[in-house]
């Protein structure tokens, strides 16, 4: 009889679980984390070593969330005047992914445009995006095979003041991170909006 009673708080315990929501994702800890700074733009700095990156530590690099309308999240990426570059967060065919629009300036699309990968490692503050086979078929014909290998990957951490975005591939390291915490003036449109 002692055996039961022990039982019977665990079979309560069992049925009064609230059941996950059906209308959550398992994206929407991250997204919302994203969400929190929408309509905000940050100044980011390179953390990473890489020489490949000297160019881009000379310039000014922001970006700007500026659209989490839907079911899409839009992050602009200036680097100095460079205008071109923008993330998009976004369900594909039920699955969760990244994309890198690049524009030129009269907003045309690059010939190397909306590249990108589907949701690999997912954490509340973390998702890692390795290359889909669009992507490694895109690098294929642009004659950048060694870029199938890379995995995206952003980072949003509120309570850290923290938004970072990253690529990684077999001796490449690369990683900016924006201070959450200053906000800075909205950077001007990006090309192709």
């Amino acid at each position: 009889m002692k055996h039961a009673l022990l039982f019977i708080p665990f079979v309560i315990l069992a049925c009064t679980a609230a059941p996950p929501k059906a209308s959550e994702k398992p994206t929407q800890g991250f997204t919302d984390n994203v969400r929190t700074f929408c309509g905000q733009a940050f100044a980011g700095t390179i953390v990473t070593t890489d020489a490949a990156d000297d160019e881009w530590r000379k310039e000014d690099i922001k970006m700007h969330v500026r659209d989490c309308s839907g079911e899409e999240i839009k992050i602009a990426l200036h680097v100095g005047e460079n205008r071109s570059r923008t993330w998009i967060l976004r369900e594909e065919d039920g699955v969760f992914a990244l994309r890198h629009d690049h524009r030129h300036e009269d907003g045309s699309p690059d010939t190397l445009t909306f590249y990108g990968g589907h949701l690999g490692e997912l954490t509340e503050t973390r998702a890692e995006f390795p290359a889909d086979q669009s992507t490694k078929d895109l690098f294929d014909r642009e004659g950048i095979p060694v870029s199938k290998a890379n995995t995206w990957a952003m980072e949003a951490r509120p309570a850290d003041n923290l938004f970072a975005y990253e690529m990684r591939r077999p001796n490449r390291d690369f990683r900016i991170e924006f201070d959450t915490a200053n906000p800075i003036p909205a950077p001007p449109t990006p090309w192709g909006w």
